[in-house]
């Protein structure tokens, strides 16, 4: 980098031209600025003193050009304003001439306005971005006005110096030889983005993508970037938008390594100076092209495809987006059929799915998907199988439930809930409905999730529930069994369940057939739909692990519990109420904010009214517990509230005899 004071002249003048690069923002300045420029240069021509007058600083790289063109340097900051010099001299060029001076006019558009024995875009000494070029290509050539902010600034100086008695001559040498800049120029193998959004701190920082982009087209020759940039650059910018950067680091993180954000542009920097650079362009535009589908899945043309891409866009986890463009690679360049990507997208949704039910930490996906590629490509070729049965391989020793833990979970947790719960568990049911295998397609978007046991139980719930009400509603309310899709949400709310039964009898969606031969609804029930869908489950992302697993429940009831294990820690316990209230212990002590969130959801397990419990244990932070729970009941109990604070079942497990 070399940084030396200097006046506009020589900066000006010889042959050469200043190319304002593509991440650049078009010309901004209006009649704000304009007007502090004006006054600044109307004070210098009516003082003397002082001999100069700093206004900011030019930064430039040197570029490659054709062996026979003109040195070139991409104008790295301060577009603005040399911009607005070189109007301020169009404009005093074209004065002079109406004014009978043609020497200065001459003076002015041969030294500091254009290249005068080049040709085409050789000619000019300043090339804006495409969105202002042929607005200030017009003004030198004083041609025709294109409306611009260019045109605009032309005309704000013009109407001035037409009402000023200022003479030309002086307004000249005041911006060529008393306009003091620092002009830095920096070298081939300085980050002129850094220095750039260290000079516009002001400005709309640079993306990752716009550093990108002025990385590649620093190293095509200028006559070669047009081109390049409107076949290449452009139709990636527009399908992607504020997605390309995302879609960079993606790319970048398909090889295994984690790029973490904001390291984009020094990843692909050092991996494309390896390369061609048209050749390393291409294949970022070729994956882009995939991930577009990603996030567009009806731009495949494919219908099995866009189907299995719909469905794991709506599970929204990024995450796979690596190891995806990978394996859509093989199927673009017909390395795989279709067919198996397809098994491949379905093996993906099927453990994402069977994790989220076991509530299985999504954070450690990032280190599974990124290396995922070469281990079930590695694995695929040693046991000479395709490369879905790789992947499967490969994610059955990844924290992959098997059916007795899946089936379980399904049965017992609370589904419902905030964040992306509800729209994960909708997913599922209307997975569930679709695997009735109707021939006319169910439309969903309309269709929203139903409880059948009310979230506000009414008089005759809490009757017909029974003696034990508060306890069912709080455990079963928000699980599998008691959920529904319906379009009549509304007109179903805490009736009767009569009353539901009668308008889900209606319904043209195949789970709510379940309800006509149902005569009552309480726990019993619950759990007996709660089975019956979890049968569905298993055939609708069915086990593909290579040891066959049992579908089981796992029943706590008569077992006799040993120790407890909670956030890492150990406790001893002989029984179930020990059980129930060292958890809740534990979580008031480690976690003592996220415990507040239980009694939100377990108001009548858990709250601060003795008087509302038949057998109480008073906490250490002065709340109670119902402990007059079997053994079941106070699993399940422990297990959801473990959920509702955002814990996993890696954070909380007991052993029994």
């Amino acid at each position: 980098m070399k940084a030396n004071e200097t006046k506009f002249q020589p900066i000006i003048e010889g042959t050469r031209q200043y190319i304002v690069p593509l991440f650049q923002r078009p010309y901004s300045w209006e009649q704000k600025q304009w007007k502090i420029l004006w006054e600044d240069l109307l004070w210098l021509c009516e003082n003397d003193e002082p001999k100069s007058y700093f206004i900011g600083s030019i930064v430039t790289m040197p570029t490659n050009t054709v062996p026979e063109g003109i040195p070139k340097f991409l104008l790295i900051d301060g577009q603005q304003r040399l911009t607005t010099i070189f109007i301020l001299l169009t404009l005093i060029r074209d004065l002079a001439r109406q004014r009978g001076m043609p020497e200065l006019a001459q003076e002015i558009e041969e030294t500091m306005l254009v290249n005068r024995f080049k040709k085409g875009e050789d000619y000019f000494k300043l090339l804006p971005t495409q969105t202002d070029r042929q607005a200030f290509k017009s003004l030198i050539n004083n041609e025709t006005f294109v409306e611009s902010k260019i045109g605009n600034s032309y005309r704000f100086f013009e109407r001035i110096l037409n009402q000023q008695t200022l003479e030309l001559e002086t307004l000249h040498k005041v911006i060529v030889e008393r306009l003091s800049v620092v002009s830095i120029t920096l070298d081939r193998d300085d980050n002129p983005h850094l220095v750039f959004e260290s000079l516009n701190a002001k400005g709309e920082p640079l993306t990752q993508a716009d550093l990108i982009r002025n990385y590649f087209f620093m190293r095509f020759q200028v006559d070669r970037q047009d081109a390049i940039h409107a076949t290449h650059w452009q139709p990636m910018q527009d399908a992607l938008g504020e997605n390309l950067t995302e879609s960079i680091r993606h790319y970048l993180m398909r090889d295994g390594n984690i790029i973490k954000k904001n390291d984009e542009y020094f990843v692909l920097k050092d991996r494309a100076d390896k390369r061609e650079p048209l050749e390393a362009l291409q294949e970022v535009v070729t994956f882009s092209g995939y991930y577009k589908k990603f996030l567009n899945p009806e731009t495949e043309s494919d219908a099995q495809l866009r189907e299995a891409l719909s469905r794991l866009k709506r599970l929204d986890v990024t995450v796979i987006y690596p190891f995806l463009l990978n394996c859509y690679h093989e199927y673009a360049t017909q390395k795989i059929p279709a067919q198996e990507l397809l098994e491949i997208f379905q093996a993906i949704e099927n453990f994402i799915i069977r994790r989220f039910v076991c509530n299985i930490p999504t954070h450690g996906l990032n280190k599974i998907f990124p290396i995922l590629y070469k281990q079930a490509s590695d694995e695929s070729q040693l046991r000479s199988t395709s490369l879905p049965s790789g992947v499967k391989f490969a994610l059955q020793s990844r924290g992959y439930p098997i059916d007795r833990e899946f089936g379980m979970r399904l049965k017992d947790a609370k589904l419902y809930g905030g964040g992306d719960r509800s729209k994960k568990t909708k997913f599922i049911l209307e997975s569930l409905e679709s695997s009735f295998g109707h021939k006319e397609q169910t439309l969903f978007d309309n269709l929203t999730i139903e409880h059948i046991m009310p979230q506000t139980p009414s008089d005759w719930w809490q009757i017909n529930l029974g003696e034990n009400w508060q306890v069912d509603h709080d455990l079963f309310l928000d699980t599998l069994g008691n959920l529904t899709l319906t379009a009549y949400n509304s007109e179903l709310s805490n009736a009767p369940f009569e009353r539901k039964k009668q308008i889900l009898e209606q319904s043209h969606i195949e789970l709510n057939r379940y309800f006509q031969d149902v005569q009552f609804w309480n726990r019993e029930e619950i759990d007996k739909r709660s089975q019956a869908l979890t049968e569905l489950a298993f055939q609708k992302w069915a086990y593909f692990g290579e040891e066959e697993s049992v579908a089981e429940s796992e029943d706590v009831t008569g077992k006799k519990p040993l120790s407890l294990t909670i956030l890492k820690q150990s406790f001893v316990v002989k029984t179930w109420k020990d059980v129930l209230v060292k958890t809740f212990e534990a979580i008031a002590e480690i976690e003592p904010d996220l415990f507040n969130e239980i009694p939100e959801k377990f108001a009548r397990l858990v709250n601060k009214n003795e008087t509302s419990f038949r057998s109480p244990a008073k906490l250490q932070n002065d709340y109670f517990v119902e402990t007059n729970l079997s053994a079941k009941d106070i699993h399940r109990f422990c297990s959801q509230a473990i959920e509702t604070i955002g814990l996993s079942k890696e954070d909380w497990s007991v052993e029994t005899d």
